[in-house]
């Protein structure tokens, strides 16, 4: 108890509230004197860590692009400081600068591991990646000038560094420190200009002599500066603008791009004039007259090959008069232009070249365009220039995101079936190449269960997600805007419309991946039920319903502020003025005073709609507008394959369809679900229409029409017509008071602040409805956004052909129960602590005639319903653990008595709540507004996590967060990514193998070959002594004030996050050491064999000389 106290004081701190950390107020578990169960529950603290695992999607507003040609490594910079590094498809890694400053340059260190990050808070950072977990060695900050260019050749340890004042300074990328020598401004201008030339925009050294730097400035000089006698060559002045620079291979021409749209040609030792100049976009103009200005040409690339004509590339350039013309890249190869239009604005493109070396012919294979919200790859070996088809998850934004779900351990024949079904829908005439970016290796997967993620958007369409060890690949896509007939233009649209813009958009995703029933709630208060099938069929008329959905009552007094939050001020809730003419339901689209009335927001399609193998339309349920009213968003929605019953509610009620019969079983006022145990006063605003004394049943025969409705109430008061999209959404959020009223999908309460009571969590179940019950029976429990949960009992008829016939009764309970803050989410565990599932009848293919037999046997746990006949002794048989906005209780059934309980939060409030399986046990786990990440065990709620992760900083991230099986996380981190994270242990341990690697060792490609009459006469590639001139020792060292070096943490962490990494490698040095040691000692042996035969023959030598010594010659 003691941390979980201290957890709650750091909890109030962080909400900025110093009287919620009182001792009354700190959270408690509430335990029962008779409890005749106790669950064992293994789970403990040091099951639960929270890291980050991956990242998918775009880069979110990329800036910066950069290649390695050996390693086949692209990198991609953003404006907020992130670094998305891209191998083959599947090794993917995501860094982040800590001061979030844009990245406006990226270089990497060819072939050597590295890369060098330009920042526009005038830093450069040195990326050591040999280690799965990219870290900065160095970083190099600026103080007095602005860092605008930069530039490291090939093999090289020298970085050039140009500044907004017009100066070069020089880095040593090994120690990071600044060099002595600097080019300023004046002395590479002189007299060419008599004002300042403004900031480098480029630096290269020519390609056939590294002492020869060319140096472009904004203003449109450039000089060719030599770095030995430390003077410039040549000036090239010209009147325009330049925005980028590029050498032909062989160092004697180079072309630089203008403000005006024009490329201008230069030979190197011609500085008078340009060579050629060119207008890629400019109209022909007869008699010698100048073409008309285009648009910048913001970067060209000159790039030669062996056999024909050089690639010249550009981007930009276009005529001011195609206006609305999409942007453009521009491929110019000998007499041909070709103008390839991109979708978005292009932030950079490179040329993929064959070699590392720029003295060599570059043999371009392909171009990479990196646009505001896409990557696209251009292959320039075949005709027409088709592009590649993209590996990468980068498609998660192609319409905004709305809502997503998260499926851990899923069935393992679903990812398959969702793959066959969604590899019919892919697009035809990409290069039939294989993708160039194919750098790094695989992580080892040490955990392989079937992971799917679900993306809502706002076009109406769905997406599923094969997210499995840690990788992200799209299976399958469905649009579900095709059931609705679609508005050509603004003018034709239904007046019905209740927004704005994206009238499809995706707001619930219900879905059940054993039986494969998949059901969607959308912002027009349309619900779809889909079927899977694999046959394609052609569906004559599409099955629809339409459901009146309006109960408003006043708000007099509320019970106990114990028992219930406290309800906003009665004065907000209505205005009289608002409330609009009462008129008695009718099939006409008005009543009788011309208000709107009985249409719904959307039309459905009326002809034949074809649907190919995956997902088909079931039935479509449509809220109508009453007496001038819209319907209000959906709040919540369930389905069950089992029950054959999809259920949604929003603040006005609660409604139940029948999508196997296609009839409307329950259609309530949240009021009316109470009964007479409702807590609060509440009065409608005016009398009562005549009802049927069904109780809120429906007759089963009412069919497709619109039915007489059961809960015929005054029209709803004041709201604003157009709702806005949940992207749009802002929570009223007032810490002070620490009040927060908002829907979670986005209905009206949260623009209004009407007070309500929404549906706010639903839930089918096999459980004891009432407190006498004996045995479970099917049910839904309703949650409230007033803390309150109801229990609706449901009466099934038998399976089979009794099914289709039969009515399902439904018929509320009387069992309430209650907590603090709206109803999140809602379980059942047994006596043993394992959570029992929703009923559900296992997929079988919809389209396929099969015998009665097969049908009976086909069909899985059919509930059934059971009255308390027998007179057994009743026992605590389930628990039902519910998670509010503010607090959790398990409650053991049927007695309801409530065994556990803990509040989570007093200053803010739990954003999702969900019941997960981890290590072979249940936990619940939740996150909230103020940024705490806490798990629970179940059933006694027993703190086991709390960390503060992430605040709540927009209402994305409140939208998409949602926790899956085997501690597995995620949310929309920006509008184009998905940010995955663990609270796992295990996984937090395992991450590291699981990882890809970025550095692969990779022979560099051999220098080319000078040639013989080149190496006899001089020409080729001069190379220079970079460290003769640039050392300490020469130039001597720069001013301390000019940059602060700062150490990274990559150092340390290098060692650590490399370890893995590096391993292969230093058993290759070992066992290499090991050789040599073997080799060394034969070598010893065989050394100390030959002296000891030296010694012998010394010896004998010796022994020789004696006997010999005294003898004449002519003795011998």
């Amino acid at each position: 108890m003691r941390k979980f106290n201290i957890r709650k004081v750091l909890d109030g701190l962080t909400a900025g509230s110093s009287s919620s950390s009182s001792a009354s107020s700190s959270s408690q578990q509430q335990q029962t004197a008779t409890r005749e169960n106790d669950v064992q529950e293994t789970l403990q603290s040091e099951h639960f860590q929270l890291c980050k695992t991956v990242r998918h999607g775009f880069p979110y507003q990329p800036s910066a692009l950069a290649f390695d040609p050996v390693q086949k490594i692209l990198g991609i910079g953003t404006q907020t400081g992130a670094l998305r590094l891209f191998g083959r498809p599947g090794v993917e890694c995501y860094c982040q600068h800590d001061s979030g400053a844009a990245v406006i340059q990226l270089q990497f260190l060819i072939n050597e591991g590295a890369l060098v990050s330009a920042l526009a808070d005038d830093t450069i950072h040195l990326w050591n990646l040999r280690q799965k977990r990219p870290a900065i060695l160095h970083s190099l900050k600026f103080n007095r000038e602005r860092i605008t260019f930069c530039h490291l050749p090939f093999q090289s340890k020298w970085l050039y560094v140009g500044t907004e004042r017009g100066n070069i300074h020089i880095v040593n990328v090994e120690s990071f420190t600044l060099s002595g020598y600097v080019i300023m401004w004046n002395k590479a201008i002189e007299l060419s200009s008599k004002s300042h030339p403004g900031p480098v925009v480029h630096i290269s050294d020519n390609p056939m002599d590294e002492g020869k730097l060319l140096i472009g400035f904004e203003s449109g000089t450039v000089a060719l500066w030599d770095l030995k006698s430390k003077k410039a060559d040549y000036r090239y002045t010209h009147d325009e603008a330049i925005h980028s620079v590029a050498w032909h291979h062989e160092g004697k021409q180079f072309i630089c791009s203008h403000s005006d749209g024009t490329l201008t040609i230069w030979n190197v030792k011609n500085p008078t004039k340009p060579l050629q100049t060119i207008t890629p976009h400019g109209k022909q103009v007869k008699d010698g007259k100048k073409p008309e200005p285009c648009k910048p040409i913001l970067k060209v690339e000159y790039k030669t090959t062996r056999v024909g004509e050089p690639f010249i590339i550009l981007s930009g350039g276009l005529s001011y008069d195609t206006v609305g013309r999409r942007p453009c890249l521009t491929v110019m190869h000998g007499k041909s232009t070709a103008v390839l239009e991109m979708d978005y604005s292009i932030v950079d493109f490179l040329t993929l070249c064959e070699t590392p070396y720029p003295n060599d012919f570059q043999e371009p294979y392909a171009v990479v365009v990196l646009l505001e919200k896409d990557l696209v790859l251009i292959d320039l070996a075949q005709n027409g220039y088709p592009i590649f088809e993209n590996p990468y998850p980068l498609s998660i934004h192609e319409s905004p995101v709305t809502c997503c779900e998260y499926f851990a351990d899923c069935p393992g024949d679903l990812i398959p079936a969702l793959y066959s079904v969604g590899a019919r829908q892919k697009r035809q005439g990409y290069s039939k190449k294989e993708w160039p970016i194919n750098g790094g290796n695989w992580g080892l997967v040490t955990r392989s269960y079937p992971e799917i993620i679900i993306t809502g958007h706002a076009d109406g369409s769905i997406k599923f997600w094969d997210a499995s060890a840690i990788t992200l690949q799209v299976l399958y896509k469905l649009k579900t805007a095709k059931v609705f007939e679609k508005s050509r233009n603004k003018d034709d649209r239904p007046s019905t419309d209740i927004v704005d813009e994206d009238p499809y958009a995706i707001q619930i995703i219900s879905w059940c991946p054993e039986s494969r029933m998949l059901c969607i709630a959308g912002v027009s208060a349309h619900v779809i039920v889909y079927r899977f099938s694999k046959q394609e069929v052609t569906t004559e008329v599409i099955p629809m319903l339409e459901v009146r959905l309006l109960y408003e009552i006043n708000y007099i007094d509320s019970p106990d502020p114990e028992q219930v939050p406290p309800l906003p001020t009665p004065g907000t809730g209505s205005n009289p003025q608002s409330i609009a003419p009462q008129s008695h339901p009718s099939t006409s689209s008005s009543s009788s005073d011309g208000l709107r009335d009985n249409v719904p927001c959307l039309r459905v399609k009326n002809s034949p709609l074809k649907q190919s193998s995956g997902y088909q339309v079931e039935l479509v349920i449509q809220l109508v507008w009453v007496s001038g009213e819209p319907p209000q968003q959906i709040t919540s929605l369930a389905v069950n394959s089992s029950y054959g019953l999809v259920v949604f509610g929003n603040c006005n009620g609660i409604a139940m369809v029948d999508y196997i019969q296609k009839t409307t079983l329950l259609n309530l006022g949240t009021i009316e679900l109470y009964g007479s145990n409702d807590p609060y006063r509440r009065e409608p605003r005016s009398p009562r229409k005549s009802r049927q004394p069904s109780g809120g049943l429906c007759d089963i025969n009412e069919g497709t029409t619109v039915q007489e409705d059961r809960c015929k109430s005054p029209t709803s008061a004041k709201m604003s017509r157009k709702l806005s999209l949940p992207t749009e959404l802002k929570p009223e959020l007032d810490v002070r008071d620490n009040s927060f009223s908002r829907s979670r999908s986005s209905s009206v309460t949260s623009i209004d602040k009407e007070s309500r009571e929404a549906i706010s969590a639903l839930h089918f179940c096999e459980t004891f409805t009432r407190k006498a019950d004996t045995a479970p029976s099917p049910c839904l429990w309703v949650g409230t956004t007033l803390g309150t949960v109801l229990v609706v009992a449901l009466n099934l008829p038998p399976g089979g052909e009794q099914r289709l016939l039969q009515p399902v009764i439904v018929s509320p309970s009387g069992t309430i129960l209650r907590l603090k803050g709206a109803i999140l989410r809602m379980a059942f565990l047994d006596t043993t602590g394992s959570l029992v599932p929703p009923a559900y009848e296992p997929w079988r293919e919809p389209n396929v005639p099969e015998d009665k037999e097969e049908k009976e046997k086909l069909k899985k746990r059919r509930p059934v319903s059971v009255s308390p006949s027998s007179s057994q002794e009743i026992s605590e048989n389930q628990y039902a653990v519910i998670c509010s906005e503010k607090q959790a209780k398990v409650i053991s059934l049927p007695s309801q008595n409530c065994t556990y309980k803990q509040n989570i939060t007093e200053t803010s409030f739990v954003l999702r709540g969900d019941i997960v399986a981890l290590s072979n046990s249940i936990c619940l786990a939740c996150f909230c507004a103020n940024g705490h990440i806490m798990t629970f065990s179940l059933p006694s709620l027993r703190p086991l996590l709390d960390v503060y992760y992430l605040p709540l900083t927009n209402m994305r991230i409140a939208r998409t967060f949602c926790f899956t099986n085997n501690g597995q996380a995620l949310y929309l981190v920006s509008p184009t990514e998905i940010q995955r994270i663990t609270y796992s242990q295990e996984t937090c341990e395992n991450l590291q193998e699981m990882l890809g690697e970025l550095f692969t060792p990779v022979e560099t490609p051999e220098a080319p070959n000078r040639g013989f009459f080149k190496g006899l006469f001089g020409g080729g590639a001069q190379s220079l002594d970079r460290e003769e001139l640039f050392g300490e020792s020469v130039a001597g060292k720069a001013s301390r004030s000019l940059a602060q070096h700062i150490p990274g943490p990559g150092g340390i962490e290098g060692v650590k996050g490399a370890a893995s990494g590096v391993i292969c490698e230093l058993a290759r040095a070992r066992l290499a050491l090991d050789e040599r040691g073997q080799k060394l000692g034969e070598l010893e042996d065989r050394s100390a064999a030959m002296l000891a035969s030296a010694d012998s023959f010394s010896k004998h030598a010796h022994e020789m000389m004696l006997k010999y010594k005294d003898k004449k010659w002519y003795q011998f």
